[in-house]
């Protein structure tokens, strides 16, 4: 990103132009295929055939919750144990390690949020080919199979999913070099062998010999060679979806929405990598890892969580198979990890929104931001000086354009070195930050994970002299460039580090610091400039694991470590706001994450829509794009469309490279400026809607933004659809993507659903494809008949300022004429709705021609000083009269205006309190 300085060394000089330039696309090369990966190639040329796994049935033990089974590979007699859990909320779990391994195998920690809760397993049949096992629901059974090994999951007489239909399973276990096998490297494998290991040696020994294949104990990828001291480690394993054609998720990856085959091509990766302008419809691996899929049918909806933070490939195959004596398509999904142990859990829905539950209560749900976190944000690379910072935020007051936070890049700091600022740029930090908050804005700093090695350097000399860092092969501290030059990588994965790295955030240890500054995670894949594929090598040490084991967790933990910093500082009463490039499963605890390093290209606008979907379906709601591209120049109808566009998602900010022209959005003309100031208006005035989603998404786990198939299960019609999406159930928006358009065509989703334009207020039926002209100032939204959405219609510089801002009540009714939604109201920044119970949360229904609020928590306790002061009712007759009944049973006249041609009625100034007891009467 940045240009090269003279502290960086020659070598970042070389380095740079390279990796970092705005080239036209990736360099493939950096970055390593299948082939390339030895893991890979070697599983990847099993073909599918006949298992050499057999069940070992008579070591079957089973518990009231767990069954325990020995596997053995007929083919070198190395002994697995299979463990089976039936967990609450119609889940499965399987286990596979080995049954006595050579060393532990790493098992990932942290992700899950408690031990899954599990229920019994009841033995059904059994005989010496295999058994039955009662799954408890319905008529679910799991059946295993001896000779070769395989589950098989039923309902009644219906396959769901098989695991190892293709005999795909294969589980390298761990074992001593041929080449070093003596008498003393039996005794090194751990130091001071105990007798139990001892053991473990003499039975890898017993085992059959296998044959060496290339890169099991070395690899090179160009000039980087990974030593493997503990040799091939990998583990695959297949799973068969018959009926099914249709799966999703395992991001990050700059694909479609519905994941393609893999037959012919390369797998889909997940490994966080450092990708520069990453390419369109390719599975190579992104910023982010969450190895969960999602298959989807008319009839059910099923899910996969895999478990393991190593380097994965995902192989997807798709087919006809015969079932029911008829032909039907299944899909096939082949999971390749670099190490670990087999940990797998099974979601069997069997709606889409069964499994996006029991995926939450495996890893938690999106943590609850800040209200303000949900408006505009401006950012670039990087904002000059003090001074430059105060005339942006001039400008937006200047040009009327609302906007709460303002970003600094890597450059705002005093040469790269983190929790420090420039003295010559921003040598004043609290000023600035005060001048913010008095107009209620607020600051974003980046903090990224690599350390400037420095003997002056406070933080370098702390994480040292604590023994903090990441270590070599060597033993030493493991050292790479990045963008101070030569850095440090903390161990976050070490609990002590990331309790350490919290105390930094502290007013008092981050100088200059106020509670309106949130941080940005970047770089924390992590990346190493002069890395094997920008990142770090696989053989460095993590206390007693490989990073090869733990690489996918590693921006997890620097995410999870900062937010907890942001929380301590206020004595744990103020939300943080933490954005991470890097993440893995369970990311969505601790903050928001965006797509990466995008360009100003039309594709890449279309991009951002099945990506964030994508996250949302795996539990990351707070997802956006670079409004704009980072890379490149965007046209001014591009950067239009993209504010269009991105004021839509939920993760609403404009970024931009340090190497491209200013883009503030007033740097366009009159007519690009106001048309970006009414879409970012747009997004204020719903911010109610905005907070009131996450506010679910945070206690239910169910997405933000959703794909169409979410709340349509049944329709095929919505299966592959990734141009348009809706938020919540009740707003639908297909935002124009496309050069130089006239019109777009949205599927407006629902048999007997109504569906109303939010600007014109017509209405429009379910089920149909829907040609809508547009122009310039066109942002494709319609409401759901059946819904009722708040809004703030007072738009004012920050979210803050509107805080006690009356409401407005969009009332649009279904084919019946009823309609229901939400309000929820807090303080918009603390944890007491969490601890003390202050919040309000509203009810409003609409039926037989009355609206009423009720109050959905009445144990909880908050006042605002906000009122309703429009009620919108669209698709209403005209009534006779209007009237208010409050709680203490007066009732007054209300004043109104209708407008046949819509059916729109507008109810003005009931006056009534948001948090209070009401009905409307229309008669």
């Amino acid at each position: 990103m940045a240009a090269p300085t003279d502290r960086m060394g020659l070598l970042l000089v070389a380095l740079l132009p390279v990796l970092f330039s705005i080239a036209d696309a990736v360099d493939r090369s950096n970055f390593k295929t299948c082939d390339q990966s030895a893991f890979c190639k070697r599983q990847r040329d099993v073909k599918p055939g006949q298992s050499p796994y057999r069940a070992l049935l008579e070591t079957m033990e089973l518990s009231e919750a767990r069954l325990t089974l020995q596997l053995i590979n007929d083919n070198n007699k190395v002994r697995l144990l299979l463990e089976l859990y039936r967990l609450q909320g119609n889940m499965t779990r399987v286990r596979i390690n080995e049954l006595k391994p050579l060393r532990p195998r790493y098992e990932v920690p942290d992700v899950l949020i408690q031990e899954p809760p599990t229920e019994s397993l009841l033995l059904l049949e059994r005989d010496e080919h295999g058994m039955v096992l009662s799954l408890g629901v319905d008529d679910q059974r799991l059946i295993i199979n001896a000779r070769p090994f395989r589950l098989d999951i039923m309902d009644g007489p219906k396959v769901l999913l098989s695991l190892n239909s293709r005999g795909l399973l294969v589980f390298e276990h761990l074992r001593l070099r041929k080449d070093t096998k003596t008498e003393a490297d039996a005794e090194g494998v751990e130091n001071d062998v105990e007798q139990n290991e001892a053991e473990k040696v003499e039975e890898v020994e017993e085992v059959t010999e296998e044959e060496e294949q290339p890169g099991m104990w070395e690899e090179t990828f160009k000039s980087h060679s990974d030593a493997k001291p503990s040799g091939p480690s990998s583990i695959s394993l297949d799973f068969s979806f018959p009926g099914v054609d249709h799966v999703y998720g395992i991001p990050e990856h700059a694909d479609s929405l519905k994941l393609r085959t893999t037959d012919g091509g390369e797998p889909y990766r997940l490994y966080n990598l450092d990708v520069f302008q990453y390419e369109l419809y390719n599975p190579m691996a992104l910023y982010g890892a969450v190895p969960v899929l999602l298959s989807h049918t008319a009839e059910r909806t099923m899910g996969l969580f895999w478990l393991n933070a190593a380097e994965t490939w995902v192989d997807i195959s798709s087919s006809r198979a015969v079932q029911g004596g008829g032909d039907a398509p299944q899909t096939d999904v082949r999971w390749i990890s670099e190490s670990g142990i087999i940990d797998v859990f099974i979601m069997l829905g069997p709606r889409p929104t069964d499994v996006i539950s029991q995926y939450a209560s495996l890893t938690g749900t999106q943590s609850f931001p800040p209200l303000s976190a949900l408006a505009y944000h401006q950012c670039r690379w990087n904002y000059n000086d003090q001074e430059d910072v105060q005339a942006v935020d001039n400008g937006f007051d200047e040009y009327d354009i609302p906007y709460d936070f303002i970003w600094l890049d890597i450059e705002h700091t005093d040469g790269k070195r983190y929790f420090t600022w420039d003295p010559n740029k921003f040598s004043q930090p609290r000023e600035m930050l005060q001048n913010l908050k008095d107009k209620k804005r607020k600051m974003v700093t980046i903090v990224d994970p690599h350390i400037k090695v420095d003997s002056s350097y406070k933080i370098h000399k702390e994480i040292r002299s604590k023994d903090f860092y990441i270590k070599n092969k060597d033993g030493g501290d493991y050292e790479g460039w990045c963008w101070p030059g030569n850095a440090g990588y903390p161990d976050f994965t070490n609990p002590e580090m990331r309790a350490w790295w919290a105390t930094m955030f502290a007013y008092d240890q981050y100088e200059g610091t106020m509670d309106n500054l949130y941080t940005w995670n970047d770089m924390n894949e992590p990346s190493v400039f002069n890395g094997p594929e920008v990142t770090m090598h696989k053989d460095a040490l993590h206390g007693g694991w490989e990073h090869r084991d733990v690489h996918n967790l590693y921006g997890f933990y620097v995410q999870m470590a900062t937010a907890q910093g942001l929380i301590q500082r206020s004595g744990g009463v103020e939300r943080p706001f933490v954005l991470t490039r890097a993440f893995f499963a369970g990311s969505q605890r601790y903050g928001a994450v965006w797509t990466g390093d995008n360009a100003a290209e039309w594709g890449h606008l279309k991009m951002s829509i099945p990506m964030c979907l994508s996250l949302g379906l795996v539990g990351i709601s707070f997802c956006g794009a670079d409004v704009g591209g980072f890379f490149k120049t965007p046209s001014p109808e591009l950067l239009v469309r993209w504010y269009q566009a991105g004021a839509y998602q939920p993760f609403f900010r404009a970024h931009a490279h340090l190497d491209t022209p200013r883009r503030e959005p007033w740097l366009f003309g009159p007519e690009n400026t106001a048309l970006i100031r009414e879409a970012v208006r747009q997004r204020y005035t719903l911010l109610p809607y905005w907070y009131q989603l996450f506010y679910n998404a945070h206690r239910t786990g169910q997405p933000v933004m959703r794909p169409l198939w979410l709340e349509y299960p049944g329709d095929p019609a919505t299966f592959a659809i990734e141009d348009e999406f809706l938020l919540g159930k009740d707003l639908l928006v297909h935002p124009v993507t496309d050069e130089g358009s006239h019109g777009v065509t949205a599927f407006l989703p629902g048999e007997g659903e109504v569906w109303y334009d939010v600007h014109t207020y017509k209405k429009h039926q379910g089920n149909l494809n829907l040609y809508i002209p547009v122009t310039m100032n066109s942002i494709p939204v319609f409401q759901r008949g059946g819904s009722i959405i708040t809004r703030k219609e007072r738009v004012r510089r920050s979210s803050s300022c509107m805080e006690d801002d009356p409401y407005t009540l969009y009332v649009a009714v279904n084919a019946q004429g009823t309609a229901e939604g939400e309000l929820y109201i807090d303080d918009g920044h603390t944890f007491n709705y969490e601890k003390q119970n202050q919040f309000i949360h509203r009810r409003l229904t609409f039926t037989e021609g009355s609206l009423s609020s009720s109050n959905l928590s009445p144990d909880s306790q908050f006042s605002t000083a906000s009122w309703v002061e429009k009620v919108i009712f669209i698709g209403v007759p005209k009534p006779s009269a209007a009237t208010l009944r409050t709680a203490d049973g007066a009732e007054s006249p209300l004043e109104f205006e209708f407008d046949p041609a819509s059916e729109l009625l507008a109810l003005r100034k009931p006056g009534v309190n948001a948090g209070a007891d009401w009905t409307i009467h229309l008669r």
